[in-house]
Formats: structure tokens, C-alpha cells, sequence
């Protein structure tokens, strides 16, 4: 990768990719091309080192053993760590959010040290899974507006100190904890339990990261019809069915 492109990462898409999560990276660096912005992108596999050089990193999420598998991955390659380490901006969802938590419980049962990036702690829900629509009120210092997306998750997951709520839900369960939390963030490292992709019903979002990564506060505008159009759809469909 050259030093004067944007460079994204997608961690782990052999194992870490669940209900079109990949999607998100595509319309990252979609929206980046569309401002003209010069872009690369490095989809990295588990078996590969995470390289430390990159400006977005974007993680999905993953069945229960896949997302085991890449926690000790990640810990033993410790790239991502010293990319977030270093400045770099990170997205994740669902098990990828949990994963940059301090621990998660893994399919075997036992409780799995995550990455520490994020002051969150995930246990097993002993209650119903998370299953359906979400429709969320993002952090007003984020400004950013309503989040859409889709969760399916039986992780409860406690946010600790010096975590922020990403989002207020309006319905749905979120972090699954019963205070209205949803997905979690500091500085520059962002976790939330929504897929969509989450991405696509939220390109803000998309546009929130590349202004981190630039150090810009406005980027130029570009044609958000298609994203709109969706997003409207996914909300009245949610709201319909709640």
C-alpha cells in the first residue's frame, strides 16, 4: 500500500464475515472513490499478519467457533493492537465487537480474553436471543442520524467506564442488557451489534470514519438516493413490525 492512499482493512473475512458484513468495507471504500479520494484495500486472511499501516480496519461477525479462532489469532499476531495503538481507526460488528472487548464466552464455555481495545465485557444471555430489527439513536456527539440495522446475538455485553454508548435503542435489544445500549466506542476504535450490512442503511457512518481518518471535519457531498431510499424502507419495515 502507498503512503499517499487510504488504506482499508478487512480483518479476517474467512471467518468473520456473517449476514454480508463484507459489505461494509465495499461501501467504505465506495463512498471514498466516489469523493475521488485515492484508496486501497487489503482483505486479510486469518492465516496472514494484520499490518499495522493501515488508516480503517472493518471486522464482521462470525459463528461462535470462527470467532474464538480469530481472537487468539488476533492476540498472538498483535497487529490490530498496535494499529489501534498507533491512531488507526476500527469498525467492528457483533462477534468482532466482542472480540475487542476485554472477554467474550467462547463455544466451549469458557470465558475468552478479547483484544482490550474496548472497555466492554461480554457474557452468554441466559434469556431469549437478540433477534430482529433495530432502530437506535446514535450518540448526539457523533452527529450522526438514526441507526438501522439487524442483530442476532445471545451476548449480553456490559459496557465498563471508559466506554461510550454508540447508541440509545428506540426498540430492539442491543447490547442486551435492558438500559437501551447499544455497541459501544472511544476515540477511535467503534463496536455495535449491527448487521445490514450496517453500512449500507447507514452510509453516515462510513462518511464518519473517513473523516476520522483524514482529520477533516466535511467531506464533499455525494449522491445518497440509493442509501435513502433504503434506509427509509428498512425503518418503515421495522417500525411496522414492532
Amino acid at each position: 500500500m502507498t503512503d499517499s492512499s487510504l488504506r482499508l482493512v478487512w480483518v479476517y473475512p474467512d471467518l468473520l464475515s456473517t449476514y454480508g458484513d463484507q459489505g461494509n468495507v465495499l461501501v467504505v471504500e465506495r463512498r471514498a472513490r466516489q469523493r475521488r479520494l485515492a484508496v486501497e484495500r487489503l482483505d486479510v486472511r486469518s492465516d496472514q499478519p494484520v499490518p499495522t499501516s493501515g488508516d480503517i480496519y472493518l471486522i464482521g461477525g462470525g459463528e461462535d467457533r470462527p470467532q474464538r479462532l480469530a481472537a487468539e489469532r488476533l492476540l498472538r499476531d498483535g497487529g490490530l493492537s498496535r494499529a489501534a495503538a498507533n491512531g488507526a481507526i476500527i469498525f467492528s460488528v457483533c462477534a468482532g465487537y466482542q472480540i475487542l472487548g476485554h472477554e467474550f464466552v467462547n463455544d466451549i464455555g469458557e470465558r475468552q480474553p478479547g483484544l482490550g481495545l474496548l472497555d466492554v465485557t461480554t457474557v452468554r444471555g441466559e434469556g431469549a436471543r437478540c433477534v430482529g430489527d433495530v432502530l437506535a439513536d446514535i450518540d448526539p456527539q457523533l452527529g450522526l442520524p438514526q441507526l438501522t440495522g439487524f442483530e442476532n446475538h445471545q451476548g449480553v455485553t456490559h459496557l465498563g467506564p471508559t466506554a461510550r454508548p454508540f447508541a440509545r435503542t428506540v426498540f430492539g435489544q442491543g447490547n442486551g442488557t435492558g438500559d437501551g445500549t447499544e455497541g459501544a466506542y472511544n476515540d477511535t476504535v467503534f463496536g455495535t451489534y449491527m448487521h445490514g450490512p450496517v453500512m449500507a442503511r447507514n452510509p453516515q457512518i462510513a462518511d464518519l470514519l473517513l473523516k476520522l481518518a483524514l482529520d477533516v471535519n466535511a467531506l464533499p457531498p455525494t449522491d445518497d438516493r440509493w442509501y435513502e431510499a433504503l434506509r427509509a424502507e428498512r425503518i418503515a419495515a421495522a417500525t411496522q413490525s414492532a
